[in-house]
């Protein structure tokens, strides 16, 4: 069986939204300040260890909207571009970019783990819907040195307890931590 690994950036109030885009709130793009060459062998490395991306709509629009026309010598646009992507929508009718529509997470995803090692990348509303469903293997996240003081947690009331296992820590030269979870089962 496969796994299905939530990796997100948050602030250390725990703030997911918007952290490389200014636009969609106005305490958005805090991350992009912390990024360097660890974090970028980081995220290549979660990259091409998944077989296919499972998104929210909002994330795959974003990432629609800039990945297609993206290069870079490290072959990470080569890879996003080409993994195989499934989307969590009620109201995406019609997906490009190599992308396959999902109605019902509940049924839906445990048919993709097995088949495919998934990758969440942010997809806030999906991640909330994937813990309630007891869908979640795995967690990696990107802790920024940055407190927001205000927006859209990872966490939001959780319904139950949730017990972890922490596997392992990397931290960049600018501060991001970056803890590698298990879900206790």
């Amino acid at each position: 069986m496969s796994k299905l690994k939530v990796s997100t950036f948050i602030t250390l109030d725990g703030v997911m939204q918007a952290p490389g885009d200014a636009g969609e709130f106005d305490r958005g793009g805090w991350q992009i300040q912390f990024f360097d060459d660890a974090a970028g062998a980081i995220a290549k490395d979660g990259l091409f260890a998944a077989d296919a991306l499972l998104l929210g709509r909002v994330t795959y629009e974003h990432f629609a909207a800039a990945w297609p026309e993206m290069t870079d010598e490290e072959g990470f646009a080569d890879r996003m571009n080409a993994i195989p992507k499934f989307v969590a929508s009620t109201t995406l009718t019609d997906a490009k970019w190599n992308a396959t529509v999902i109605r019902d997470v509940a049924s839906d995803v445990p048919a993709l783990t097995e088949q495919f090692d998934l990758l969440v990348m942010g997809s806030g509303r999906l991640v909330q819907a994937l813990r309630e469903h007891h869908l979640v293997d795995e967690y990696e996240i990107w802790i920024h040195p940055i407190v927001l003081g205000a927006g859209k947690r990872l966490f939001e009331e959780a319904a139950e307890t949730a017990p972890l296992t922490l596997r392992g820590t990397r931290t960049t030269e600018r501060g991001i931590t970056v803890l590698t979870l298990d879900v206790a089962r």
